[in-house]
């Protein structure tokens, strides 16, 4: 939840902190009306009474530099200049911050916020903190705020509290320990996460002239943009924790799939050929083995395209020379990341379902192809396809005798894993085959 601004007591309170720098302000200008009155009366007494030409040159020209200065500061206090000016800085620093703010509140992203903000503020130092610690620092004052030390500003334990911002007018409000430390006021603003402060922001001045009310609501306006980029970056966390579980589920659903069908198909040699039955167990429970030694769920396609050469020597023990598998493999796909058993279930479809009932060999091409920006892997056979009343509910839950399990699978985790620009699409024609695509979108370099 986006902190909300103060209510008008919060605010009035606030700026009752700010009051001296406002008096000051409203010394300066008097000191400005008196002194062009001075010149003005000293440039109108040398012309009434005839002075040195020099005083009243001097006097003109200090008339016409001071009126110059006194217009130049009205306009360039003007509200909506300044308005104008903070927004462009608040914006320029969130811009800047949303990229280490997305790795959530921790040591290295708070000292490059720090960094960033410094830039775009008046304040001599920027920190960050969490409740606890400091976060970060940058500015003046660096060598001794040291980076994962305690809080030691009453004030920031005041603004986590009451999750206020708080004004700083001296240094021993400040609390620095440092003898020479030149900070000597400082704003602290909440940061918020789901209606509560879980830190702070804090900007550090050399002078309290710069507490002002200009200075509030940038700090105020940039907690508030940072305090939502935190929450979006936790909330894209969440979404990412989701999404790898997800694709977990997926995953741990196509293994056991995989393993129950290769079992059967070596029981099946058990009373027919024990000792091929043998070797192929051996030769499957090494590869198995591989498979689950993987230090993540990510494989290259060269190592998926392995899986499949198991499964199809499996296969062709069963079927003999009725199955026959090609690759069509272009090298700049090989070293493609993605998870693991992708291609296995769609070539295992080919023989489960594809296999022609009147006896003639069946041919699975698996290709892969690479463009701009996509790669595409193809996985086709010749045998008996899929009728259109088949294929237009493929996808639907208890359609296909199973078809459709390995299908919705392969097509959940694809666009889980790559986004849901890549797809799975299906061409099939009755007595003719089916081809199986899965478009991959690249990501731009």
């Amino acid at each position: 939840m986006v902190p909300e601004p103060l209510d008008i007591d919060e605010r009035m309170n606030v700026l009752g902190g700010l009051l001296p720098s406002v008096r000051r302000q409203n010394s300066v200008d008097i000191l400005l009306l008196v002194v062009v009155v001075l010149l003005g009366t000293a440039a109108i007494a040398g012309t009434i009474f005839t002075l040195a030409s020099s005083v009243v040159e001097i006097a003109v020209l200090g008339l016409v530099a001071v009126s110059f200065a006194g217009v130049y500061t009205r306009m360039m206090s003007r509200p909506d200049h300044v308005r104008a000016l903070q927004s462009d800085r608040i914006l320029n620093a969130a811009s800047e911050s949303l990229a280490y703010l997305r790795q959530g509140l921790e040591e290295q992203t708070a000292g490059e916020v720090c960094r960033i903000v410094l830039r775009q503020t008046e304040a001599a130092a920027v920190a960050i903190t969490n409740r606890e610690q400091v976060l970060g620092f940058a500015g003046v004052g660096e060598e001794h705020h040291l980076v994962g030390g305690p809080i030691i500003t009453k004030a920031t334990h005041d603004a986590l509290d009451l999750d206020s911002p708080q004004i700083l007018h001296s240094k021993e409000e400040i609390g620095c320990p440092e003898p020479s430390c030149r900070l000597r006021s400082a704003i602290v603003v909440p940061l918020e996460m789901r209606e509560q402060a879980v830190g702070t922001l804090k900007f550090y001045y050399k002078s309290d002239r710069y507490l002002n009310e200009t200075q509030l609501a940038m700090a105020e306006g940039l907690a508030r943009l940072l305090s939502t980029q935190l929450e979006l970056s936790e909330l894209e966390a969440q979404t990412d924790l989701a999404r790898e579980m997800e694709l977990k589920a997926l995953q741990a659903q196509i293994n056991p799939h995989f393993l129950f069908n290769t079992i059967n198909t070596i029981a099946a040699f058990i009373r027919t050929d024990p000792s091929e039955a043998h070797r192929l167990l051996r030769q499957f429970g090494t590869f198995y083995r591989r498979t689950l030694e993987q230090a993540d769920d990510l494989v290259t396609l060269d190592r998926e395209l392995e899986f499949v050469r198991t499964y199809v020597e499996l296969e062709q023990a069963r079927f003999g020379n009725r199955l026959v598998v090609q690759e069509a493999i272009e090298d700049a796909t090989r070293s493609l990341a993605m998870p693991a058993f992708m291609i296995q279930p769609l070539v295992e479809n080919c023989v489960g379902h594809g296999m022609p009932a009147d006896g003639r060999p069946l041919t699975v091409v698996v290709s892969a192809t690479r463009g701009d920006d996509e790669i595409i892997i193809s996985v086709s056979d010749d045998g008996a396809g899929i009728s259109p009343e088949r294929l237009g509910a493929i996808f639907e839950p208890g359609s296909g005798k199973g078809l459709g399990i390995a299908l919705r699978n392969v097509r959940d985790r694809l666009a889980g894993y790559y986004g849901p620009e890549s797809v799975l699409t299906i061409e099939s024609e009755p007595d003719h085959g089916t081809t199986v695509h899965l478009v991959i979108r690249l990501l731009p370099a």
